[in-house]
């Protein structure tokens, strides 16, 4: 017999097993979760944030003020004003009738000016933000805000947005540029400026519910947006409208073709005082048709539209165009030959043909001039006496002289769309020979004025300033752009030597058109054919005053299709006159020589130019050395002239302004004589000329007397002599 307990049996092995199994699995699947929700937690944390965030709340951007563009003396060019963006949240809408969605739609579009269709496609989008339109102004915003208000509207909002406006309009069009739709710099100063101009954008923040819709009565919050920085030119306002009327003028007289130009720089600095190209454009209306277009059937917005602007208005030919300088650049090359010692103003030389590997070179007026001095050679603008000068120097020492006056590089100005010069790749004899009289090779406007610059201060050739300084809100300079000096080029003795003869260009030879009383002017005229024959480029390049340069003045004109289309009848004028009304406008005193007070004293008789046209009246009067202005409303070069002042008949000094009527006054006009008591002659010629009358000049000194006392009434236009003593005289 047995005898013993119960037993029971333990866990199997394959129990066991299972056992372990589970725990492992659920130990890995707690280590699985940890992890997981350490990586949400952690490495994706921000990120479902933000996407939380997002969920719950909507951005609407907030346009910063764009910065000011400012001349010189703070004279605001370019503005951004408070307008408005209106937008919609389509998801506000999606319960809406389909009706009542184009009733909103219609009447948004009648207000915005838009296409319903236009507007109805993106109030019926998925989405949550649409913008309807931008830059809207302030008095439509107040008629939306009104209308959604009696409505009851929900969905349409309205945020804050700028504009850009251009107060002077085509002033210094090119030089300033415009921005697109989106307040983006697209051209000039604004798209080269536009990290300092654009600013940082602001938000509106406001909370929506899981559908996107915004909640209604919760706070909206506002991060302000970071207004731009103002940019501050060295253009002159007033200089830049001297130069662009005077080019306006001249392109109607000399019935120029293909526009024109006109640079004043500050040779002390490189200053650009102004850069006009002509033709130009509104800045507030950058898209208009341009010259030769049909307003009616044009679209500045078509690919087409766009190319088409930007080959004509929009291109600053001052920066983007090269051309032969023609004989302005004998200037250049006179520097060179000063400068090493090829050459003296009293260098013998003649106009003699001179063959150069087959090819003759002549004066541009054959057996005139004869055995002369090299002075007399520039005088007379005569091509063998440069050619020799060039052989002085060699190729090698010609071809450096070029490069140290910056011809070969892009003078880095601040403006888009720099040209780069045009050369032979290898230079010959003949190239050589030709380019010593501005020939055979092309340089843009930029590049010319800047080494003209050089000879003017010195031999210091200047980078070209056109941005002066950035200035915050408050008026505190931010950044200051400094004056930098590219490189010597020439000695102090060579650039007085050469200014002394482009002097007597002005007062003795090809640029006598250019010469302006009390004022020393040194320049050279240029006539150069372009690549289509029978079309020429007229040119000047001036400095002024001769003995003390304050500025550089360079003018072109691209085909003038007038009585002439040389350099010294054309640009000469344009140049003097731009050079007078800008040395007066800068103070800059007049200093009268005997050649100038004779010339103020030298007569004409007025002419009888009644019954003319204004065309044959400018140039009859111009013939006679006598100036104009025109009064009326029209002022077209067919408008018949009914009467003048001073009569016919009259006699007045040289230059005086002869008022032209094309319309028959009631009365005549009258005006008071001011009063001219111890006045310098400038100053007295500057009293009558701002009062419309005209000035006849005895002696020099202070004004001592005049011929109608201060205070009288006369016509317009008449003159009134003046009687001048020295004070200081004993």
């Amino acid at each position: 017999m047995y005898f013993g307990g119960n037993s029971v049996a333990g866990p199997s092995v394959t129990m066991k097993k299972r056992l372990i199994f589970l725990m492992l699995s659920f130990s890995v699947l707690i280590f699985a979760l940890i992890v997981r929700v350490g990586w949400i937690q952690i490495v994706k944390g921000e990120w479902y944030q933000k996407m939380a965030y997002e969920q719950q709340n909507r951005d609407r951007e907030i346009t910063p003020r764009r910065g000011t563009i400012y001349d010189r003396n703070m004279n605001p060019l370019a503005i951004s004003a408070t307008v408005e963006r209106i937008v919609v949240n389509p998801q506000d809408f999606e319960k809406l009738e389909e009706s009542r969605k184009e009733e909103i739609a219609e009447k948004l579009a009648q207000i915005l000016e838009l296409k319903k269709e236009d507007v109805l496609k993106k109030i019926k989008r998925d989405s949550c933000y649409e913008i309807i339109k931008k830059q809207v102004e302030k008095e439509v915003g107040n008629e939306i805000r009104k209308w959604i208000k009696e409505e009851g509207i929900i969905g349409i909002y309205i945020d804050e947005d700028t504009k850009r406006y251009y107060p002077q309009n085509n002033l210094a069009a090119h030089v300033i540029g415009f921005t697109g739709a989106d307040n983006q710099g697209l051209s000039g100063i604004e798209a080269v400026m536009e990290k300092y101009l654009k600013g940082i954008p602001g938000k509106i923040l406001s909370e929506t519910d899981v559908s996107g819709r915004y909640v209604s009565f919760s706070e909206e919050k506002r991060i302000n947006p970071q207004d731009g920085l103002n940019v501050v030119l060295t253009i002159d306002e007033n200089i830049q409208y001297i130069a662009s009327n005077a080019l306006d003028k001249a392109i109607s007289d000399n019935k120029v073709l293909n526009g024109a130009i006109a640079i004043v720089m500050d040779p002390r600095n490189g200053d650009i005082l102004a850069m006009v190209s002509k033709p130009d454009f509104d800045l507030n209306n950058p898209r208009s048709a341009p010259p030769g277009e049909n307003p009616e059937t044009w679209n500045g917005y078509s690919a087409e539209g766009v190319e088409k602007l930007s080959r004509t208005v929009w291109r600053n030919k001052c920066v983007m165009d090269t051309y032969e300088p023609g004989s302005t650049f004998k200037a250049i090359t006179t520097a060179a030959g000063l400068e090493e010692g090829v050459v003296t103003p009293d260098t013998m030389t003649s106009d003699h043909t001179i063959n150069i590997s087959g090819h003759n070179i002549n004066c541009w007026k054959p057996n005139a001039h004869g055995v002369e001095t090299f002075r007399e050679a520039v005088y007379n603008s005569c091509n063998p006496a440069f050619v020799k000068v060039a052989q002085g120097l060699g190729i090698e020492k010609f071809y450096k002289y070029l490069r140290a006056f910056g011809f070969f590089d892009k003078t880095g100005i601040s403006l888009p769309g720099e040209a780069t010069s045009i050369f032979q790749p290898k230079f010959t004899e003949i190239d050589m020979a030709v380019a010593s009289f501005g020939q055979r090779f092309q340089i843009s406007p930029i590049q010319l004025i800047s080494a003209y610059s050089a000879i003017a201060n010195g031999g210091k050739l200047m980078k070209p300033r056109i941005v002066k300084e950035l200035v915050d809100a408050d008026g505190n300079v931010v950044e200051k752009f400094e004056p930098e000096v590219v490189r010597n080029v020439i000695s102090q003795k060579t650039s007085e030597t050469l200014r002394d003869i482009l002097e007597g260009v002005v007062s003795e030879g090809t640029g006598r058109n250019a010469y302006v009383k009390g004022y020393r002017v040194a320049g050279k005229t240029g006539t150069s054919e372009t690549l289509k024959k029978g079309v020429y480029i007229a040119s000047f390049a001036g400095i002024a005053p001769a003995d003390n340069p304050a500025i550089c003045v360079l003018v072109a004109f691209d085909n003038p299709t007038g009585d002439s289309y040389y350099g010294g009848v054309v640009a000469a004028p344009v140049a003097g006159k731009i050079i007078e009304d800008t040395l007066n406008y800068l103070g800059v005193e007049r200093r009268y020589n005997e050649k100038d007070l004779e010339m103020m004293a030298e007569e004409v008789v007025v002419p009888d130019i009644r019954d003319m046209t204004v065309e044959e009246a400018k140039k009859i009067l111009k013939e006679k050395g006598l100036e104009w202005k025109i009064e009326g409303d029209n002022k077209a070069n067919d408008a018949i002239v009914k009467q003048q002042t001073p009569r016919a008949g009259a006699k007045i000094a040289k230059n005086s302004v002869v008022i032209t009527y094309t319309y028959t006054p009631e009365t005549e006009k009258m005006v008071k004589v001011p009063d001219l008591s111890m006045k310098t002659v400038d100053e007295a010629t500057r009293a009558l000329n701002d009062a419309g009358l005209n000035i006849k000049v005895n002696g020099l000194g202070n004004a001592m007397a005049q011929s109608v006392e201060a205070g009288a009434e006369v016509t317009v236009g008449s003159v009134i002599e003046v009687e001048f003593r020295y004070l200081d005289t004993h």
